[in-house]
Order: structure tokens, then C-alpha cells, then sequence
């Protein structure tokens, strides 16, 4: 039997919204599996869902470029927020960004000369400089043969730095202003909603796998024979779609049409990608005991 500690029970308390013996007894039941607990809390009905919302608790950067047909998004944490507002930080940032766009993970972005040399380097260099230690956490890119790339940065700091940072990769013909108006309007919409797939084809086998199970735990527990639990488990699952779906989601602008009909409606276009990330997204950060800082310093 797992440890189940109290840093555990708080974790499963922000992910589902239980209450805290709850969470504990979820725990004990699962062998201190967190993901089992929360299926068991849901099958139980006592979590409507497992939103695990990343805690947004580092700081530093998210930075977006789009060249042509192409486009990357980087984020490059650091200690304090003090930090995303010097220039030198900032200039590392979106010379970050625009070496990811030719690369294709993060090793090579690291090793990626800049101005002679490799970023890992210069990111060395300027954690001496500034005094705070910082991280090149994460990279995507994205490209189209024919289209456009759409970028939208939320909480901006400055031109193409802030604080999510999202890509919309565009498949059309149509004209570059059709594609960046509405290309805006979806990256805006991915920023608010934080669409987990693009579509219904997207989502990952196991986590439809897993969300059948628990769907169909929770309508035999309501007494329903298999046969009836198999047909209510399908139309859940539609609604599983909507919610975690980019092209299945009710779209911000106009909640009567999905994503997919408002794409639709501005022309022959298709969103062939999309990239969003957060700054700190799913890093905890050290939670700071004010009182218990002053009253040490006190005593020594």
C-alpha cells in the first residue's frame, strides 16, 4: 500500500473539486495512483470531470513567429516575472523562437547555434548574468504547403512575447486576409477554450479508451444493463468530443456553430494544426509560508 500524503490528497483535491476525505479514500482505494483515483472519484459521481488544469506557477516567457508558411512557439521559464521584463531575457526569447522554426525537437533547438554559440550556452551565460536560474522548457513548429500560419499571442508583454502563445496552421487557396481574419479568430478561441485534440480523429486511443470505461462504470452504477450502458456511453462520448475537440467545440464567437462550421462558413479552408502553450503550464511552484519567512528571519 502506497504512502498517501497530504500533498497528494491536495493534488486530487484541485484536480476534481472533491472534498478531502473524499480524495484520501480515492487514494487508499487506488494504491495512490493519482489518474485511478480520479476515475474511481468520477465513476462514484463525486467529480464531474478530471480537469487537471496545469498550475500556471513558473515564470518567464511564451514567444510565437510565423515566417511564411511557417511558425513556432517557445516557452523559456525563469524564477520571477521581474525577470520576462529585462530586455536581454527577452531578446534570448525570441531569438529562441526564431531558430525553432527549423528544427525539429527541442535537443536540436538547444544545440542550435547563436551567434557562435549553441543556445544551451548562451543560456548558461545569461542565467550568470541575470542571476536567476531559467530553463528552455519546450518548442513546437508547425507548416503548410499552401496556406498560412496564424499566430496570437494572449497576455502580450510585447510583440509576439506573453504569456500562451498559439499557431493555427491553415490548408487553402483562399486569400491571406480571409485565412489571418478568421485564422485569428480560431487561435483566439483555442487560447480561451485550451482544446485538448483537433478532432474526433485526433484523440489519443488510450484516452478515449479510458474515458469509455469510466462513462460506462458510471451507467451500470446508475443500474442500467449493459446493453442500455453501451448506447448511453455513446452519447456521452459526443459530448467528450465537444468539449476536448478543437472542430467540435461551440465556437467563442458565435456559440450556434461549432469551430469546424465557422471555418467552413469563411471558405475552403481547413485547419490542418494547431499549438497552444502556456507559460508554467502543469510546473508547481513552491508555495511561500510569509508568516513562517518573517518570523525565521526574526529568530536568527
Amino acid at each position: 500500500m502506497a504512502d498517501i500524503t497530504a500533498s497528494m490528497v491536495k493534488e486530487l483535491r484541485e484536480a476534481t473539486g472533491v472534498g478531502m476525505m473524499d480524495a484520501k479514500k480515492a487514494l487508499v482505494n487506488n494504491d495512490g495512483n493519482m489518474e485511478k483515483a480520479i476515475d474511481w472519484l468520477r465513476t462514484q459521481g463525486l467529480a464531474k470531470a478530471a480537469k487537471k488544469s496545469g498550475r500556471t506557477a513558473a515564470e518567464g516567457l511564451v514567444a510565437i513567429i510565423t515566417e511564411g508558411n511557417k511558425g513556432a512557439v517557445v516557452e523559456v521559464n525563469a524564477e520571477t516575472d521581474f525577470v520576462a521584463r529585462n530586455e536581454s531575457f527577452q531578446s534570448f526569447v525570441r531569438k529562441v523562437a526564431k531558430l525553432a522554426l527549423d528544427v525539429n525537437n527541442l535537443d536540436e533547438l538547444k544545440a542550435a547555434d547563436m551567434d557562435g554559440k549553441t543556445v544551451d550556452q548562451t543560456l548558461t551565460d545569461l542565467i550568470a548574468t541575470v542571476g536567476e536560474n531559467m530553463a528552455l522548457r519546450r518548442m513546437s513548429n508547425v507548416s503548410v504547403d499552401n496556406g498560412a500560419i496564424v499566430g496570437y499571442m494572449h497576455s502580450s508583454l510585447s510583440e509576439g512575447l506573453g504569456k500562451i502563445g498559439v499557431l493555427i496552421a491553415l490548408e487553402s487557396s483562399e486569400n491571406i486576409d480571409t485565412l489571418q481574419n478568421i485564422g485569428k479568430q480560431v487561435a483566439m478561441h483555442v487560447a480561451a477554450a485550451n482544446p485538448q485534440s483537433l478532432d474526433k480523429d485526433s484523440v489519443p486511443a488510450h484516452v478515449l479508451e479510458r474515458e469509455r470505461t469510466v462513462l460506462k462504470e458510471q451507467a451500470i452504477a446508475s443500474g442500467k444493463p449493459p446493453e442500455i450502458a453501451d448506447k448511453m456511453v455513446e452519447g456521452r462520448l459526443r459530448k467528450f468530443y465537444e468539449e476536448i475537440c478543437l472542430l467540435e467545440q461551440a465556437f467563442i464567437m458565435d456559440t450556434d456553430k461549432t469551430v469546424a462550421q465557422a471555418v467552413k462558413d469563411a471558405g475552403d479552408i481547413k485547419v490542418s494544426s494547431f499549438e497552444r502553450v502556456q507559460l508554467g503550464e502543469g510546473i508547481e511552484k513552491k508555495e511561500e509560508d510569509f508568516a513562517a519567512e518573517v518570523a525565521a528571519v526574526a529568530n536568527a
